[in-house]
């Protein structure tokens, strides 16, 4: 008996240890960092360096979404101008021309090694991966010129399996090393740019198309189909941002499903007005967008939420950061939501094991009052 108690301890131990480390785990993963060399022209002498930063909520959100493709016109889902603004407002600080802001942002997909990759990914995963393949840099660099407005377009070569993209200027390209390149959809003119390379510096430029894809047919995909919007963005800045740090609580650990509790969060130092997106994932799940809050005048806030999933329901605050401050993200809190299916079984069996003990305890009481009958005494 001694020894089963034994066991029983150290299961329990380890049990606990394991648990311990899948609560912990999570907290432990931390956002991505990459730097990208700009130049202020194709021919300039002026080097600027930027940093993107990736929050993992947001990484978790897109590789929680589908990444299947039923079709070629699929393609557009993968641009997501959103996200990577940020990007876009960065390059805005440094070039002016529209031509200028889209060999710039050539330039950030060409210092990403080049990996033959599938299934295709957004341009969030790629850049924490910091590696990918034609269609890949073109989804990244198609988001950044359409998140400044741009009228861009995937330029797909399906004989040559093949991407890169075309992009409609304001006059025809400057820097183009030779003939410039186009294609016309609806009477516009797009200008090639071809986003695989490998480096920053002497990389191709818009206009400029490969030798192997001058004559090739090439499918227009337009991208009114794009991602319009997303829970969250990427930082980007050419200096050093100052820290923040974001918490989130809960009113209990312990919710039935269908109730409402309150989640609270606080964004260090104090700033007002302030997006902080709510993401949310239930037992094994993909990680979605629960919400988006503001904080008040004292960086807090409070959000009502009604629990329709049951479980281990994980739950984390997002801010994406600003021009002063960088991205903060807060640990993971876990709430164990109990389904009223499981809180009727539990009375159900509580209930049960009840009247088993009862019936059990008034049948040792009535073998203990039993007295068996002697037989009667013959006389001799």
């Amino acid at each position: 008996m001694r020894r089963l108690g034994q066991k029983l301890s150290n299961t329990l131990t380890v049990v606990t240890v394991l648990l311990a480390l899948f609560y912990l785990l999570p907290n432990c993963l931390s956002n991505t960092s990459n730097s990208y060399q700009l130049l202020n022209h194709p021919d300039g002498s002026t080097y600027y360096k930027l940093n993107v930063t990736v929050p993992q909520s947001l990484y978790e959100y897109y590789q929680g979404k589908t990444h299947q493709l039923n079709s070629e016109n699929d393609f557009a889902k993968f641009v997501t101008p959103y996200a990577l603004k940020p990007i876009a407002d960065s390059l805005l600080e440094i070039y002016a021309d529209d031509e200028d802001f889209a060999n710039g942002a050539l330039m950030i997909a060409h210092q990403m090694p080049y990996k033959v990759t599938a299934p295709s990914k957004y341009p969030v995963e790629t850049i924490v991966d910091n590696e990918g393949d034609c269609d890949l840099f073109c989804y990244i660099t198609a988001s950044i010129m359409k998140a400044n407005g741009l009228d861009v377009v995937l330029l797909y070569y399906e004989l040559e399996t093949h991407m890169n993209i075309g992009i409609s200027l304001s006059h025809v390209p400057r820097d183009s090393r030779g003939e410039a390149f186009y294609v016309t959809n609806n009477n516009v003119k797009y200008y090639v740019a071809e986003c695989t390379g490998g480096m920053a510096q002497g990389g191709w430029r818009v206009g400029e198309c490969p030798e192997e894809l001058a004559n090739a047919s090439a499918q227009v995909i337009t991208l009114e189909s794009c991602e319009q919007s997303a829970p969250g963005q990427v930082s980007a800045a050419y200096k050093a941002l100052q820290p923040s740090t974001l918490i989130l609580t809960s009113s209990t650990a312990y919710a039935i499903q269908g109730t409402t509790i309150t989640l609270s969060g606080q964004l260090s130092p104090n700033l007002q007005e302030k997006n902080v997106t709510i993401y949310f994932k239930a037992n094994n799940s993909p990680w979605m967008a629960l919400d988006t809050v503001k904080t008040d005048s004292n960086g807090h806030f409070d959000y009502a939420w009604n629990i329709n999933a049951g479980g281990i329901c994980y739950l984390r605050a997002s801010w994406s950061g600003d021009d002063d401050y960088a991205l903060a993200e807060s640990p993971i809190r876990t709430i164990t939501s109990l389904s009223t299916f499981f809180i009727l079984l539990l009375v159900i069996t509580v209930i049960l094991v009840f009247v088993g003990a009862f019936a059990y305890l008034m049948s040792r009481q009535t073998q203990q009052g039993y007295v068996e009958p002697q037989a009667p005494e013959i006389p001799s």
